[in-house]
């Protein structure tokens, strides 16, 4: 599953695996993908150059990147504090009611919410990068647009190619103009945030859109068949998410998260402001039903749903209330069945990568 992309970045197959998990991110490296260490919830540069370390020691001299969160315009002063003061009482009272609803227990006296929305401020941002480009990382990925200027030049210097996800050719248009190096066209299946066009759709436009500019695909993969598809449609590469979240050694810290994952089908998902206050894919659950609901309040704007909701999601996660408890992920859940290992996962990708070119050469009269 080699592309241009893939040799000049030094890894044996096109499969970019973002995950917010360092022995994930390391294990994709060394199975011959490219391991992508999702940054977000690094509040504390402490935190990820501990991890940073780690795989340094652990990729065995394989080639990985970062994704931040970081948006393209800057806010000047104003402070968590600030954002936290705009959130009105109401929807206070209306997480209350719901986690009171469903017997969800308070955390200990002290005990601090273990998510939090700050790893989505630009200050927190650049100090992620202030560490990450200590280290031979060869890829920065942005999940929230283009990256300022500065940040795309800085890494340039260092020779680290720069990726920004779309869910349009528009946006990946913009993407072109900043002076990136690759566009990730996320479609409407993708866990996380994600837009309202599907990947068989959005791939050849976004293609077509800023050729030659290399492109990954995203959304709806987990399969070496689909991984064809994929370069089919003019992708360079494809951009996996989801379908780590239930390997051996993904780290959910909960086995009922993990059960419900296993158990969920393709429809299982929904897209929901619920925890950004964006439309996120996620698994749906009570919790995204009482958010959905016309009779409730609504969302608020990001990023002030997820300041509200932070202590309540790690509540719902500490003690797995399992009628809330849920995670975003794509509609490739229902491919996710078994545990099995990143090296299992790639295994598989490799022969259905096979089987779908072969069948695609004998259709061809070529085989």
């Amino acid at each position: 599953m080699q592309t241009e992309l893939s040799k000049r970045l030094g890894v044996e197959h096109a499969v970019f695996g973002f995950t917010p998990f360092p022995a994930v991110a390391a294990a994709i490296s060394r199975a011959g993908g490219f391991g992508v260490l999702g940054a977000v919830r690094y509040t504390a540069p402490d935190d990820l150059a501990r991890d940073l370390d780690w795989m340094q020691d652990h990729v065995d001299g394989h080639p990985y990147g970062l994704d931040v969160v970081m948006p393209a315009k800057k806010v000047e002063g104003v402070s968590e504090a600030d954002v936290e003061a705009m959130i009105p009482e109401s929807h206070r009272q209306f997480v209350k009611d719901t986690l009171a609803r469903h017997g969800v227990p308070e955390l200990a006296e002290g005990e601090a919410a273990g998510w939090r929305i700050t790893g989505w401020m630009e200050r927190v941002a650049r100090g992620q990068l202030d560490i990450a480009f200590d280290y031979p990382i060869k890829l920065l990925a942005n999940a929230l647009g283009s990256p300022p200027a500065d940040v795309v030049a800085r890494a340039h210097e260092r020779d680290v190619l720069v990726a920004a996800l779309a869910g349009s050719a528009r946006h990946a248009r913009k993407h072109a103009e900043a002076g990136l190096d690759i566009v990730v066209a996320q479609g409407y299946e993708a866990g996380g945030h994600t837009g309202e066009i599907a990947s068989m759709v959005l791939t050849p436009e976004v293609t077509e859109a800023v050729a030659p500019m290399p492109v990954l695909a995203a959304g709806g993969i987990g399969s070496g068949e689909q991984v064809a598809a994929a370069l089919a449609l003019g992708a360079q590469g494809v951009w996996l998410g989801s379908v780590w979240l239930t390997t051996t050694e993904a780290d959910l810290h909960s086995p009922a998260l993990t059960r419900k994952l296993l158990a969920a089908g393709s429809g299982d998902t929904v897209r929901s402001r619920a925890l950004t206050g964006k439309p996120a894919r996620q698994l749906r659950t009570a919790w995204t039903d009482a958010w959905d609901d016309p009779a409730g309040p609504g969302t608020l704007p990001m990023p002030l749903q997820g300041l509200l909701v932070a202590e309540a999601v790690s509540r719902i996660q500490k003690y797995e209330v399992e009628p809330l408890l849920g995670t975003p992920v794509g509609q490739i859940v229902g491919r996710m069945t078994a545990e099995r290992s990143v090296q299992a996962v790639f295994d598989d990708l490799t022969s259905g990568f096979e089987r779908a070119v072969t069948r695609l050469n004998r259709i061809a009269g070529r085989a």
